[in-house]
């Protein structure tokens, strides 16, 4: 038995992998490549129609939304430098100045017909076609082939549908916020002692670098939410979206209020240095509430990032223990605080300064906060759903579906992958 799974180990790693976004780009881009050549070959006048693997290779993207969006645009960009060019090609010959007046004219076209970043596809179309003899034929041959790399992509994404990437926009955020109590308990153990300045500056400005971990989250993220739109194996896709995205706004102002409290620790270390930040029993306060928060900001981000109703349920009962017995801690500092200041105020404003950003995490991370913000995101998007597509409002209301229904069936929904 123990031999079938050692024979059977690459295997596992290799499936636990097919939804790698690396491994899933290649195979199906290779694919869709493959696939349009063939189909080019046999409905091409061109013996080696290049052009489809191209447009399949560009257009199909890893989420669905994208290679819609991405198909439309790259179509419309080879379809308008080809017409460009046939204009050109009945007016004058290729020469260094029409090439000059062809790139120009190609490329304002590209911006009117808004083609955003492929509109130096626009140019190229026009360059390659009006580079030949037989205008008319090559004209003709480009715009099939391009319609044939286009439909194969979108077919591809109907067969090979591309994966939803919930889990690993979920992963990264709650990445983040293990590196944030890591931060967190390593404060509060240097505050418990004497804190040299340079610690306390290294403390700073690994809370500063924190923000480079937020633009990665962020991208994942946004892929997270392209890969929801437009796919039909997803319900409550805008549900799934605004809790993703509502959570990531909360560890990002706690990623803030952090390095503000940093930057405080680092102040009264200059200020007090050689002495400790802290009174004995007051840095064993401040190092206990640090620990505490930082075990809620990772039980908020399970909690955000957790699709079944049950798991859910016991996160937000383990957060809201968490921030308890975290508010309780913070009454005693608060306490211990007071009792320093009453026998020397001289950093009364540091003191008091961090109590209040700790004050500020705790209420970012509450689970009535964060309801009613899930609840404004709602509104928000429904009200701008309901301004820019009306007809889709119209068509749920033929259906049947009434909107309580559809705002109500639960943060438990099913993310089929």
């Amino acid at each position: 038995m123990r031999d079938v799974r050692e024979w059977t180990a690459p295997l596992v790693r290799f499936v636990g992998r097919h939804r790698d976004p690396v491994v899933v780009q290649t195979l199906r881009s290779a694919t869709a490549a493959t696939i349009a050549y063939v189909v080019a070959l046999r409905l091409s006048p061109e013996p080696a129609p290049l052009t489809a693997p191209l447009t399949a290779l560009l257009v199909v993207q890893v989420t669905l939304y994208a290679t819609l969006t991405n198909g439309i645009r790259r179509v419309n960009a080879v379809v308008a430098g080809v017409l460009v060019a046939i204009a050109f090609s009945l007016l004058v010959g290729l020469t260094w100045w029409s090439l000059a007046l062809l790139i120009v004219a190609s490329l304002v076209v590209g911006r009117l017909v808004k083609v955003d970043e492929y509109v130096p596809e626009v140019a190229i179309s026009a360059m390659l076609v009006l580079g030949v003899t037989t205008v008319g034929n090559t004209a003709w041959a480009r715009v099939v082939e391009t319609l044939i790399g286009a439909v194969v992509g979108f077919g591809c994404n109907l067969l090979l549908a591309p994966p939803v990437w919930v889990d690993e926009a979920g992963e990264s955020i709650e990445g983040l916020a293990r590196r944030l109590r890591r931060l967190m308990r390593r404060m509060g153990e240097e505050a418990a002692g004497r804190t040299p300045v340079d610690h306390a500056t290294a403390r700073l400005h690994e809370a500063r670098r924190l923000d480079h971990d937020i633009v990665e989250v962020d991208a994942a993220l946004r892929q997270a939410e392209d890969s929801l739109r437009l796919n039909p194996r997803v319900r409550e896709g805008l549900l799934h979206r605004v809790v993703l995205r509502t959570g990531l706004d909360t560890l990002e102002i706690c990623t803030v209020v952090l390095r503000v409290l940093a930057r405080t620790f680092t102040d009264l270390a200059k200020q007090r240095d050689p002495e400790p930040l802290f009174a004995p029993p007051t840095g064993a306060a401040v190092e206990q509430l640090l620990s505490e928060i930082g075990d809620a900001v990772v039980s908020f981000a399970v909690l955000v990032t957790t699709d079944v109703s049950v798991s859910a349920e016991s996160a937000e009962s383990r957060l809201t223990a968490e921030l308890h017995t975290a508010a309780a801690t913070r009454d005693k500092l608060a306490q211990l605080l007071l009792e320093e200041v009453q026998r020397d105020a001289a950093q009364w404003q540091l003191l008091g300064a961090m109590l209040t950003e700790v004050n500020r995490m705790l209420d970012e991370l509450d689970t009535e906060h964060r309801s009613r913000r899930l609840l404004e995101e709602l509104d928000q998007c429904a009200g701008e759903q309901r301004t820019r597509l009306p007809w889709l409002i119209w068509l749920r209301e033929r259906v049947g579906v009434p909107e309580r229904l559809r705002r109500n069936r639960g943060t438990g929904a099913d993310r089929s992958r």
